[in-house]
């Protein structure tokens, strides 16, 4: 494995070509004929087309492929297309151009991809939050934030685990200017780590297990420092939830019937979650611990205002503030939609 010798790829160079993306998206869906609502579609006996959600490689978002396998959308009533993605920001930039429907994405880096195609991204679930599995993991050499200065760390740019690794260097009064930073997808550093190209790694499982073979190779910080900073979402597109609510609703109340699966098919659902993650049942249990699952009382909790990270709203505030001050995005952008409750509430009832 090569590394080209250039400066690194800055967020607001993503930012860029998303935005070009999202140019085309809306300059074709412009001047083409616009798809019937479900409205639309029920009045004249079409079938709805099915709503696409993007999912990749992380332990909250395994799930989803409990409800592919078992038929759970069909039992809600909603046709829905399950599309995987073996990279996390392939997933992002299909999302922003406007190429699928919602997308499982952390709240950073929904940030950073705001405001998107077709109306814009809205979160209307959260999955979980990182309590251990977003992992720095360092060579034996590295015992300390400050014994990186200088030193080579392989991350994937501009998403999770480099906001993580940003958040460790300033509160060690370092920037990322202090380190060599070269960027490669997350299963690719973690290859590059192992193979001693690098003296550190950002991943998230089931790459961190990658990474931990190198001999003497440990875990220097981990998401569980920083409760609250990242949530794992659904996300969906605007014009989506504008148009078909309903189809909206019965995604976030599969998610629930996915959850009682997990309940009570314990064996079965980590079976089949480990088949998707590509990892055995055994390396699955692992990675139990550092996802936390969130139940309807904490998504309620956290599309809630308050004054700590276990509020989106406040998060997304400090996020974005944080984001702009490290180079992560250019500006602040406009928030004021970016979460709806509605579908949480009326899970409820």
């Amino acid at each position: 494995m090569t590394f080209t010798h250039r400066h690194r790829r800055s967020p607001g160079a993503l930012l860029s070509r998303l935005m070009c993306l999202a140019a085309a998206s809306l300059l074709v869906a412009a001047c083409g004929p616009r798809p019937p609502s479900a409205t639309t579609s029920a009045a004249s006996g079409q079938k709805a087309d099915p709503v696409t959600i993007g999912y990749s490689n992380w332990a909250g978002w395994w799930p989803w492929a409990i409800a592919a396998e078992k038929e759970l959308f069909a039992s809600n009533g909603v046709a829905v297309r399950m599309k995987w993605f073996d990279g996390y920001v392939e997933s992002m930039e299909t999302m922003a151009a406007g190429q699928i429907d919602c997308n499982s994405q952390t709240l950073n880096d929904t940030i950073s991809f705001l405001p998107g195609a077709n109306g814009g991204q809205v979160v209307v679930l959260v999955n979980d939050n990182s309590t251990g599995n977003d992992q720095i993991i360092v060579d034996a050499s590295i015992t300390s934030i400050q014994d990186l200065k200088g030193k080579t760390v392989v991350i994937e740019e501009g998403v999770v685990d480099d906001f993580l690794l940003s958040l460790a260097l300033r509160d060690n009064g370092m920037t990322r200017e202090d380190l060599v930073i070269k960027g490669l997808p997350t299963d690719q550093a973690a290859a590059a780590f192992v193979a001693g190209k690098a003296d550190a790694v950002g991943a998230f499982p089931p790459f961190t297990g990658t990474a931990r073979k190198r001999d003497g190779a440990h875990v220097l910080v981990d998401s569980s420092s920083y409760p609250g900073a990242i949530p794992d979402l659904l996300v969906c597109n605007a014009d989506l939830i504008a148009q078909r609510p309903d189809a909206v609703q019965a995604i976030v109340d599969t998610w629930w019937d996915i959850r009682a699966f997990m309940d009570d098919n314990p064996e079965e659902a980590e079976a089949v979650m480990a088949g998707r993650a590509g990892i055995s049942p055994e390396e699955y249990q692992q990675y139990k611990d550092g996802t936390t699952l969130f139940s309807i009382e904490d998504n309620l909790e956290a599309f809630s205002e308050g004054d700590t990270m276990k509020s989106m709203a406040y998060g997304a505030e400090i996020m974005a503030d944080f984001m702009v001050e490290t180079g992560f995005i250019p500006e602040k952008p406009d928030m004021s939609n970016l979460f709806d409750d509605r579908f949480i509430k009326a899970s409820v009832q």
